[in-house]
């Protein structure tokens, strides 16, 4: 089977990692894809946004399955051009359509979904720069801290959280009037604080089965002890250690099953992840927010412990088989952890070499932000490779994982030392 990853980070270079290992793989191409990539499988140099030319490539390459990792494409509707195109129809696409989609790309949408369908979430208000003094009133009502969300994708960075009242204030200002993260906060939402600890949880869809994937927690903030910046993710540690199973069968039955059945009595046709970001509140699960695909850094530990074959399943997907998918799933702890460039998230730079592969034993290195420029793996992003490791438990795989980011090296290279700190 030929198929095709849309993407260039973490995720994308650990599902061709994950689908090159199975006998039923002919020919494996990532639009665009990284240097870790290319040592796999054939980049091509398209955007994941440039359906024409993925149209193109699709054609010309014999592609039978294109598996899109992140969410740009699938809130811009790449499945549904597919569905429309009498040339592509018949190709199996691994994401939601536009409409569903929409719960990624809208979390007012996601929270309307939510209330819906009696799913546990924070009590919120959305607000637009028609409503801004109504915004000020809700954010009086509150206790702090505050909670700011822009509606649209922000590429991550459009959740604020605040300790003072006139800071929230001005804040949601600088959203609904000065755009600041542009048409993307257009309309805001305001969240009660929740406070817990998080975890995310991995669904995997057909339309009308689904697969619990493994758990995973990851850390956002940039520094050591969850300070400073969000980030896309510094590493992450699956399975998560407070996940009873008596927790798990309350996301189970209070999320998860709610949440499929939802889509299904909503009509919006899914087939593909779905990532469900929840904080333990006492000891309830409360759903902070959707993705609409997997996660990253989170596919760098969840997709290695699977045991399965991912072409296999992945088929099972577009052919709505997946019930009958036995899902066999490591034992182990597997753990990754990021190495950024000097600076992320805020301005850093980029084309810095990388040194010290061939030194890597016992771990797997994910590239994430890497280039391949005349034999050299550059830096190309803010987050740059992810060193994945396992063990007996968390603290094992970790000792694991940081041992091999040590032999790594390039110029204002950073990473948090503390993962699995507050486990």
């Amino acid at each position: 089977m030929n198929i095709l990853i849309l993407g260039a980070g973490g995720r994308e270079h650990t599902l061709a990692w994950k689908l090159k290992q199975s006998p039923k793989l002919s020919n494996l191409f990532v639009a665009p894809g990284n240097a870790g990539t290319a040592a796999i499988a054939t980049n091509l140099n398209i955007g994941v946004n440039d359906f024409e030319a993925i149209k193109t490539a699709v054609l010309t390459k014999k592609i039978e399955m294109v598996i899109v990792g992140p969410e740009d494409p699938l809130v811009n509707g790449v499945h549904d051009f597919f569905l429309n195109d009498n040339d592509l129809k018949n190709i199996p696409v691994i994401g939601p359509q536009k409409a569903a989609a929409t719960l990624e790309g809208s979390k007012d949408f996601a929270k309307e979904f939510m209330m819906r369908h009696n799913i546990p979430t924070a009590a919120y208000e959305s607000f637009t720069a028609e409503s801004l003094e109504k915004g000020y009133t809700f954010l009086e009502s509150l206790n702090p801290p505050y909670v700011l969300k822009a509606d649209g994708l922000a590429a991550g960075k459009g959740v604020v959280i605040l300790n003072n009242l006139q800071d929230a204030k001005e804040e949601l200002k600088s959203m609904l009037v000065d755009a600041k993260f542009g048409t993307a906060s257009t309309t805001v939402v305001i969240e009660e604080f929740l406070d817990g600890i998080e975890l995310s949880v991995f669904v995997l869809t057909d339309g009308e089965n689904y697969k619990v994937l493994p758990t995973a927690k990851d850390y956002k903030r940039i520094g050591e002890g969850d300070t400073g910046l969000n980030t896309g993710g510094m590493g992450a540690i699956s399975p998560v250690p407070f996940a009873s199973e008596a927790f798990m069968d309350k996301i189970h039955k209070q999320v998860v099953i709610p949440t499929v059945e939802g889509l299904k009595k909503d009509n919006l046709p899914y087939k593909g992840f779905i990532f469900i970001g929840l904080i333990k509140v006492d000891d309830n699960p409360k759903v902070i927010e959707y993705n609409v695909r997997l996660g990253d850094p989170e596919t760098e530990v969840v997709i290695p412990r699977l045991k399965n074959d991912l072409v296999e399943v992945l088929q099972a997907v577009a052919n709505q088989t997946l019930n009958e998918i036995d899902l066999q799933v490591d034992e182990r702890t597997a753990t990754t952890v990021m190495a950024v460039s000097g600076g992320y998230p805020e301005a850093y730079e980029k084309g810095k070499e990388i040194t010290g592969f061939e030194m890597i034993k016992e771990a797997t290195v994910f590239h994430a932000g890497t280039t391949l420029i005349d034999g050299k793996v550059l830096t190309s992003g803010g987050r740059v490779l992810a060193v994945t490791a396992f063990g007996s438990d968390f603290k094992e795989a970790l000792k694991l994982s940081y041992q091999n980011i040590e032999k790594l090296n390039f110029e204002k290279m950073n990473y948090r030392k503390d993962l699995g700190f507050d486990l």
